[in-house]
Parts: structure tokens; sequence; C-alpha cells
């Protein structure tokens, strides 16, 4: 027997920053996300200690939150570290780590986000490629925040950049993607 799963929703992403104030005006400034609740304290204390403890562990005793919402309907939820504090920043991309390791915007205008990025404490930690080569119009770049996030950027949509490949072959028939491409531009 064949069963089909819908795709579920992406509901929220959480992202662990040293300083949730700075962050929050931060992804607010250099991607627009809007903040629509918090930040507010969590602390490993009754009645809500046992749910806390059991979702985060028994070392975490105190975390700032905050919930931020992006332009597509999914959340950030901002995490802050207090007790305890937050650990330092690693300075190579951790993708050999289970789990996330970046996030990734969708940019028409690439160079002038990298620029924002770059301007307000961020960096660029990759060149701009181009990521449907030869056309130079489905362009890439990773970036890190001020806050030690990967944040790569690509200039269209995630289906229209992945969607022609199948393994390491490209599709025969891209026909699909090429509507989705003029549907989306």
């Amino acid at each position: 027997m064949t069963s089909t799963t819908c795709p579920r929703p992406l509901n929220h992403i959480g992202i662990s920053v040293p300083d949730i104030d700075r962050a929050i005006a931060w992804y607010a400034e250099v991607l627009g996300y809007r903040l629509f609740s918090g930040p507010f304290d969590l602390v490993a204390s009754p009645p809500a200690q046992a749910q806390f403890q059991d979702a985060l562990g028994e070392r975490c005793k105190h975390v700032r939150i905050a919930h931020l919402s992006t332009g597509g309907g999914v959340g950030i939820e901002l995490f802050q570290p207090v007790s305890p504090v937050s650990l330092p920043d690693v300075t190579d991309i951790r993708f050999d780590q289970s789990g996330p390791f970046h996030i990734c915007v969708t940019d028409p205008d690439i160079d002038g986000l990298i620029s924002k990025i770059v301007a307000t404490g961020g960096s660029q930690i990759s060149e701009v490629w181009d990521d449907r080569p030869p056309s130079g119009i489905y362009r890439m770049v990773y970036c890190r925040d001020p806050f030690g996030t990967i944040i790569e950027i690509h200039t269209h949509p995630y289906e229209i950049v992945q969607g022609w490949r199948v393994g390491n072959e490209v599709k025969e028939n891209t026909e699909e993607f090429t509507t989705l491409e003029t549907q989306n531009e």
C-alpha cells in the first residue's frame, strides 16, 4: 500500500544569539522581520520548570526569547541563553554536525543584501556564485549575521534554484520549472 504524506509547513526556526535586543534590531533592519512577541524571560522555576527543562535540558536555567515573523509566514524564535551564557562564536561553518547549520533567504537584489549585512556588522563568507551555470541569473552566497548564524542568500525561490537537478544530472524536461520561474518573476 502506498500512502501520500502531505508536506508539513515549516512553523519556525530557533536561533541562539548572545544579545537578543541587538538581534531583534538587526533582523528587523536587515531582513525586514517583525517582532510580534517578546522579548521575555523564561526561568526554570515552578510551575513551568518540568516542561522547561524537559524541552531545553537541566543545564538551562534562564533564557530570553523573542518571536519574529518573516515574509513567508515562517517564524524566527530568537533565544538568548542567560544561564548558562552563550558559548563563543565559531568561525567555520559546522556542516559536519547534525542539525541545522544555516538559514536561507531569497532576495533578487543579492548584492544589496550583502552590502546591508556587511554594513550592519555581519560578513560575507563566500563569493557570489552562479548557481545554475552558465546562466549568470541564478546567484547565491553565504554570509554570517553579527551573532554567528550562517545566512545563505539566493536570488530565486528554492524550487526554481534546486528543482532542475536529479542527483548529479540535469533534468531533461525543465518545462515545469520554467513555468514556476515565469510565475515568480
